[in-house]
């Protein structure tokens, strides 16, 4: 595995090219406003007619664009919006747009590496991926910091795209932390699997299993939500920076033992055999497949899934907690408003 930082980049390329980001939510935010911070004068926002997202980028100062107009002027083109609208989006404003031999780039392979988005063959093609949420990466730049990130070449047109993709990781604060490279196929499938199966649908799951378990036996929700929700923080704060082991000596030693003795007979056999049936699906593109068609069915599923999440007791519960600890918000990494 290649491991590459801003010394072994050239940090200036990325400044000598005209960049349009596709998209403001957390990663367009984030990545408009690091490159221009790394030292990028020629970017702009495109947005389509009538974007929420035009006043924040606007009130950034950024010069907002339409998606088509951008391809024609811009050198590079950042796709930073929904995977669901890729195809749509290449099709109706980029593909006929772009300049001859100018590099298309994602932050997620889904669209590519499923063949959603067909490239034309003149395009240098690649994408950056940081390895968190684009509040994340904003927050970490501004403090001097990154956030690991992954570099992958789909399609190297002009024999320059490795160089851009480095040049523009780098800008986004990549090159301090590290950028690893890797394929489409690698980081499509296996990101697709982390968070279906780990960092939101399992954990998600887990955490809502415990609840409703704790509340259905007589106790008090507010206890549950502390239990089960407030404190998986502390948890996975403690993992990120030391690993499973260093949690573990951190922890009493009840909690170590229940870890060891109940932890595998709630994630059992049974559970990784299901894993294992959700990464065939992912390999099989036939995850991508229901997701292309529950959006072009206008996301009926999708809506209703979120609709009933936001309304479980957890919720309520967490959000009357949440606002008597006030520090929580003051610390918050999302700001609407804004990002």
């Amino acid at each position: 595995m290649r491991v590459y930082y801003d010394r072994d980049a050239d940090v200036n390329l990325i400044k000598t090219k005209k960049v349009a980001i596709v998209g403001y939510g957390s990663q367009g935010h984030a990545h408009a406003n690091n490159l221009r911070d790394s030292g990028v004068k020629d970017i702009v926002v495109a947005l389509r007619p009538g974007s929420g997202s035009a006043a924040k980028a606007e009130g950034a100062g950024f010069k907002v664009m339409s998606p088509a107009d951008a391809a024609q002027w811009a050198d590079v083109v950042m796709v930073l919006t929904p995977d669901e609208g890729h195809a749509d989006l290449w099709e109706q404003h980029l593909r006929d747009n772009m300049k001859q031999g100018a590099a298309l780039a994602v932050a997620h392979g889904l669209s590519l590496h499923f063949n959603l988005v067909k490239p034309r063959e003149d395009l240098d093609v690649f994408m950056v991926a940081p390895k968190g949420p684009g509040h994340l990466v904003r927050t970490e730049y501004v403090r001097g910091a990154g956030v690991p990130s992954l570099l992958a070449i789909h399609q190297d047109s002009t024999g320059n795209a490795h160089d851009i993709g480095l040049s523009y990781s780098c800008a986004n604060g990549g090159g301090r932390a590290g950028i690893i490279e890797t394929t489409m196929k690698e980081e499509c499938e296996t990101d697709l699997f982390g968070e279906q199966v780990v960092l939101c649908g399992g954990l998600s799951a887990l955490i809502q299993a415990g609840f409703e378990t704790l509340t259905e036996a007589g106790y008090a929700p507010e206890m549950a939500y502390f239990e089960c929700v407030h404190e998986v923080k502390l948890i996975v704060d403690l993992i990120y920076e030391n690993g499973l082991a260093g949690m573990r000596y951190s922890v009493s030693n009840t909690a170590e033992y229940g870890d060891y003795t109940r932890g595998p007979r709630v994630i059992d056999a049974s559970v990784k055999a299901r894993m294992k049936e959700i990464l065939g699906e992912i390999q099989r593109g036939e995850f991508a497949r229901e997701f292309v068609l529950e959006n072009k069915a206008g996301q009926p599923s999708f809506l209703a899934k979120r609709r009933i999440g936001a309304e479980h007791e957890l919720e309520v519960i967490g959000e009357r907690l949440r606002g008597m600890m006030p520090w929580i918000a003051e610390n918050a990494i999302i700001d609407k408003s804004k990002n």
